[in-house]
């Protein structure tokens, strides 16, 4: 949840937004006692929750309930997350991270009420998200981040769905929908819910391997870890009906999710040649006559890279300041010019590069925009010698870019290779 750290900030920001002329007591009252809350979600809810008594009739009640939601998960709350949550999701009900919160506390509680109502916001999730990866990527992911996101997301769904579908007695429609899950998106909680399902189908030997590709396919440290590793061996023991020896299984599981996660990656990497790669020092570039071209050929070098489109207008102004620049340093082989088209349609950039007659290869960015941030054209970004980012220049001033640039370079000359 993004306003879990600035829950009084944000509260603040949605009481400016209201109509001055409308209860102007009760917003200078609010907006004090959120201040004086110096963004606790402890005291966030205590406030809320005193305002709306005092103000049953709130204008502000929709955005205070939402806060007091954010506030309750920060807390671990179930009780409270149920509370809020639920009525927010009673105006909103595509409210994904609050359907999830809600999901989670409400299994959490454990009762058969409360498992019906977190198997409905589950699959109410689980369209949300079906929907989400259909439609357009509202952000500057690449296809394939997009699509790793609402798999992860839709996993999720199917696990809460699974963890339910379980605790309202159908063990098994619960282990298919955990299967699900995994294979839409391989992670520890969803093998553990396979475990669990199997272990309750009477299935030790399946739960105790799905526990091992749970140890085994870890995204970061995980509390579970000992108690996996615990239950792998009381299962190992009940399978096998002598001593546990995990070992084997451990390997097996290891070997056969480095080959699963892998053969994803590969998937959606696609016509992405750079997905999963954090490291743009790492990048493999395409060029125009599509010859690949590695980034780490140029290890040790100042990079100077132009990121600009066929439709960007100022980018073929700045274009013959830039060509100036490359002239300066045509004898330093320490200095290497990139130009990076950022098209998303590739088809008209041969065409224009060669009825403008620009000189030197050209490569597509292949991510490297996203890698850096370039959200905007033209835009022209120095890498120093030890690979790291030195400046970025976001558009030109005519007067001043060549000398600009030509200063920056010499920066970043001055910067050691090691």
């Amino acid at each position: 949840m993004k306003c879990l750290l600035l829950l009084a900030a944000s509260c603040a920001f949605a009481l400016a937004q209201q109509p001055a002329d409308k209860s102007p007591f009760e917003k200078e009252e609010l907006g004090r006692a959120v201040a004086e809350t110096n963004n606790n979600p402890r005291e966030m809810l205590l406030v809320i929750e005193k305002h709306l008594v005092r103000y049953p009739d709130s204008e502000y009640r929709p955005e205070l309930e939402h806060h007091a939601a954010e506030a309750a998960i920060a807390l671990h709350d179930d009780a409270m997350v149920v509370r809020y949550g639920e009525l927010v999701l009673a105006r909103k009900s595509d409210d994904v991270p609050i359907l999830a919160a809600v999901t989670h506390s409400l299994l959490a509680l454990k009762s058969r009420d409360n498992a019906e109502r977190a198997l409905k916001y589950a699959r109410r999730t689980e369209d949300l998200v079906r929907q989400y990866r259909k439609g357009a990527n509202p952000g500057n992911e690449s296809p394939g981040e997009w699509r790793n996101q609402t798999d992860r997301a839709l996993a999720r769904a199917l696990t809460d769905d699974a963890r339910a579908t379980g605790s309202l007695g159908h063990a098994a429609e619960a282990l298919a929908t955990a299967q699900r899950a995994f294979e839409t998106y391989p992670n520890a909680d969803s093998a553990r819910e396979i475990s669990v399902w199997f272990d309750r189908l009477g299935k030790p030997e399946e739960a105790v391997r799905a526990l091992a590709d749970a140890f085994t396919i870890q995204e970061a440290a995980d509390a579970e870890l000992a108690g996996d590793l615990t239950r792998m061996g009381e299962l190992d023991r009940k399978a096998t009906g002598g001593e546990s020896d995990i070992g084997p299984l451990l390997l097996e599981a290891y070997d056969r999710n480095v080959a699963l996660l892998h053969a994803r990656e590969l998937r959606l990497r696609g016509n992405e040649p750079n997905f999963g790669i954090a490291n743009p020092m790492e990048f493999t570039l395409s060029s125009l006559d599509g010859k690949k071209f590695e980034m780490a050929s140029l290890k040790g070098k100042v990079l100077v890279l132009d990121f600009w489109a066929t439709w960007c207008v100022p980018c073929r102004e700045q274009h013959p300041l830039y060509e100036q620049v490359k002239e300066r340093f045509r004898d330093n082989p320490a200095v290497v010019f990139l130009s990076l088209n950022a098209d998303t349609d590739h088809t008209p950039v041969r065409s224009f590069v060669s009825a403008l007659e620009w000189k030197g290869p050209v490569y597509y960015e292949d991510g490297l925009a996203r890698a850096f941030a370039a959200d905007q054209l033209p835009m022209t970004i120095l890498i120093d010698r030890r690979g790291a980012l030195l400046t970025s220049l976001k558009g030109f001033v005519k007067q001043t870019f060549v000398d600009l640039l030509t200063e920056r370079i010499r920066d970043a000359l001055a910067v050691p290779a090691n």
